[in-house]
């Protein structure tokens, strides 16, 4: 096959031609085998790097068993938390020679057809940062030897994972606005299913009690700016006496559109109301938001999600592991820090 602009790609047979040994001893030289004579590897390094040779991954998975790709489930785009922890992983992966493919992106289970399609691509191993597997997909992964590890979430069958610790985090956030003086609550939870959003509300909620608090009113968020802006606008509608006097959103984009619903109704943050999230990412220290959050440990995250996935991969007798990190409260104006 020819290479843009026509010059034929070099391969190990060419390269043998080249050099007058046979393809065998080409490879072996590549590899470093000692059975080559040293001058005899030097000579046929220079060759390749002169014939702009690289190695065939697929011929390489085929003699190995292993593709050297690890597959990638990532959550909603929508969701900006999400593009920082690609961004950790990304980097990570970059320090340690390896390489990602993104099978999956988006809400919603690891249905059938994705756990299928990690074998169609013989990836090693698979990070999930998102979204739940189904029994069947798990299983899947299971009895083709391909290890999965669950970041930020909570592990399911035939799985190891690394989160936050959400309860902890929703316990500090709860703690953190009973002692600033409030009094009723708003939690805006994520819906459905999510272990981090339960976990995180149900800390909360086990918190933020005695003197008279306690959570007043509830609202889905859906994990989105809109849902947030939703809850926001249901908030600012309610009369001055039975209103929160602080919410806490379960992941910073929700808490994004509740401040905007409730100052293009009036309400003024922190003087009026007190609102918090949790993730801390970017947008929410830009000083139109400056939003009190709760930070998620992300590089330790991927460091350890990828440790756990390579132990599982160079031995598959590995026993599966759940591991859990602890996060920090950063305080900011949207709290009256």
């Amino acid at each position: 096959m020819d290479q843009a602009g026509g010059k034929p790609r070099a391969t190990i047979v060419t390269l043998s031609r080249l050099a007058g040994v046979s393809a065998s001893t080409i490879s072996r030289a590549l590899k470093g085998d000692t059975r080559i004579s040293k001058p005899t590897r030097d000579r046929i390094a220079v060759l390749a790097r002169d014939a702009g040779y690289m190695p065939n991954a697929v011929a390489r998975t085929l003699s190995s068993g292993r593709s050297g790709l690890l597959g990638l489930v990532l959550g909603p785009a929508t969701n900006p938390f999400y593009a920082m922890l690609l961004e950790a992983v990304v980097a990570e992966a970059a320090s340690r020679g390896l390489r990602f493919l993104v099978i999956h992106a988006g809400g919603g289970s690891v249905e059938d057809r994705t756990a299928e399609a990690l074998l169609q691509y013989q990836v090693d191993g698979c990070l999930i940062t998102s979204a739940d597997m189904s029994s069947r997909a798990a299983a899947i992964c299971a009895a083709n030897g391909v290890p999965v590890v669950m970041i930020n979430r909570v592990p399911r069958l035939h799985a190891s994972a690394v989160s936050c610790d959400n309860r902890d985090g929703g316990r500090v956030m709860g703690r953190f606005l009973h002692e600033a003086g409030h009094r009723r609550a708003a939690v805006v939870h994520t819906g459905g299913a999510s272990s981090n959003g339960i976990d995180r509300d149900e800390g909360f909620a086990a918190a933020f009690r005695g003197e008279g608090a306690r959570v007043t009113h509830r609202f889905d968020g859906r994990s989105t700016y809109d849902g947030g802006l939703d809850a926001g606008a249901a908030i600012a509608a309610m009369p001055d006496a039975s209103r929160p006097d602080c919410v806490f959103a379960v992941s910073d984009i929700i808490a994004m559109g509740v401040m905007d619903a409730l100052r293009a109704r009036g309400l003024r943050i922190p003087a009026d109301i007190a609102v918090t999230g949790f993730d801390c990412i970017p947008d929410s220290a830009r000083p139109a938001y400056d939003i009190t959050s709760f930070e998620q440990p992300l590089p330790a995250m991927v460091r350890r999600g990828l440790d756990l996935l390579v132990a599982r991969i160079e031995d598959p007798a590995t026993a599966d592991e759940s591991i859990l990190l602890r996060g920090r409260l950063v305080v900011r104006g949207s709290t009256g820090g």
